[in-house]
């Protein structure tokens, strides 16, 4: 049996402090302690740049130190992603190729990379043609997506990786009913053979083990000790495939991400939990956060527009659009999507680019910024009090 598990580590920008020590304490530790005390044990890690950057700042230096040596040693592939947990396909080209840069950057500057990853994570797992077109023109080589992405194949071979027509990126794709689940209970239920030669794909976020799912029984700790199961990374996955000569064929690709259901898909809304054309907010969200992306390279120049960039990176990170989608994920170890003070927090950051901006030419996106602004702390403030309080978030 064979396990390819990539886990996607991230916490917002913007978040307390006390929300990245929960994380680290409950799940980042223990992965990583994992990933020490057993050295046959192999995973591939996207841990989002602005991530890394708070890990820093809360003096998490011996978690960083042993990442690296985990990395060199080969147990972690890591992965590149957007810097600042975008969602690539709703912005501006010039955002997404920023954004990307931007967490190279910090790859090379904290953990002392020398070179770019092959693979790329999608935030979100969020899929379009525009944006896998970028990812490959800077050099990545490969994505992994949600199988939803290509649900028009119902003879997909989720053990094999396919070429991207649109974009010429190698593609594998996870399994997910097993990524919705727990995946270390799977492969305990999976029975010992020596002829067992089942592959399982997942990916998750890494907050799955521990933060979200406490597993009493360290399901994880036993997988990690038990010999038939073999654990490769992504990229070994595609070398050892294409040197037999297994998978490669091209297929079209569909705007997805890893929560998208077949009849979003069919109604061409890929996107529902970050743009529903029938939620408010996300609709106004999406106004200001349009107006504030377009003063990019006009404002290039401006005294402060380090600051401009500073607040903006963090207003229209992806976790603004969906904790207001107020969907539910409690049969899949996630929250009621509805938290009025993360969207409100991300608001906040959005307005505040827009009034860094010192050139006086401003002036008109500025009003025109903050008559959006007022409009959707409205909506917000009414949509908490009268649908959601009192009512069991979890």
């Amino acid at each position: 049996m064979r396990w390819i598990n990539l886990l996607h580590f991230y916490q917002p920008a913007n978040v307390d402090s006390f929300v990245i020590r929960e994380a680290f304490e409950k799940s980042y530790s223990r992965l990583i302690r994992l990933m020490e005390e057993n050295k046959n044990l192999k995973m591939t890690w996207n841990i989002s740049g602005c991530l890394l950057l708070r890990l820093q700042e809360e003096g998490k230096q011996g978690f960083i130190d042993s990442l690296k040596k985990l990395i060199k040693r080969g147990q972690i592939e890591l992965v590149s992603s957007a810097a600042y947990h975008a969602f690539l396909p709703l912005i501006t080209e010039n955002e997404v190729i920023l954004q990307i840069k931007e967490n190279e950057k910090i790859l090379f500057d904290v953990l002392n990379i020398k070179e770019v990853p092959r693979g790329f994570f999608l935030p979100e797992m969020a899929y379009s043609k525009e944006v896998a077109k970028i990812i490959y023109k800077l050099g990545y080589k490969w994505i992994i997506l949600d199988e939803i992405a290509a649900y028009k194949y119902p003879g997909l071979d989720k053990n094999k990786f396919y070429i991207d027509k649109n974009s010429g990126l190698k593609v594998v794709f996870r399994n997910r009913k097993i990524s919705t689940s727990y995946p270390p209970l799977k492969m305990l239920e999976t029975k010992k053979s020596e002829n067992n030669n089942e592959i399982f794909i997942t990916a998750t976020d890494a907050e799955l083990y521990g933060l979200r799912h406490e597993d009493p029984t360290g399901d994880m700790e036993q997988v990690s000790k038990r010999k038939d199961i073999i654990t490769e990374t992504v990229s070994v996955f595609i070398s050892k495939l294409e040197k037999s000569k297994i998978g490669g064929e091209k297929i079209n690709i569909g705007a997805s991400s890893w929560d998208t259901s077949v009849d979003e898909i069919k109604n061409k809304e890929p996107y529902k939990l970050w743009s529903n054309k029938k939620n408010p907010i996300h609709q106004e969200l999406w106004k200001l956060a349009t107006l504030i992306l377009s003063l990019d390279k006009k404002y290039k120049k401006d005294a402060n527009y380090y600051w401009y960039r500073w607040h903006l990176v963090r207003g229209i990170a992806s976790c603004t659009f969906w904790w207001a989608s107020a969907y539910d994920f409690s049969q899949v170890f996630g929250p009621n999507a509805w938290s009025p003070d993360v969207v409100d927090r991300g608001l906040e950051d959005m307005v505040r680019a827009i009034r860094s901006i010192d050139n006086e030419s401003s002036k008109k996106y500025k009003l025109k910024a903050e008559n959006n602004y007022l409009q959707i702390k409205k909506l917000i403030w009414e949509e908490h009090w009268k649908k959601h309080w009192h009512k069991k978030l979890i």
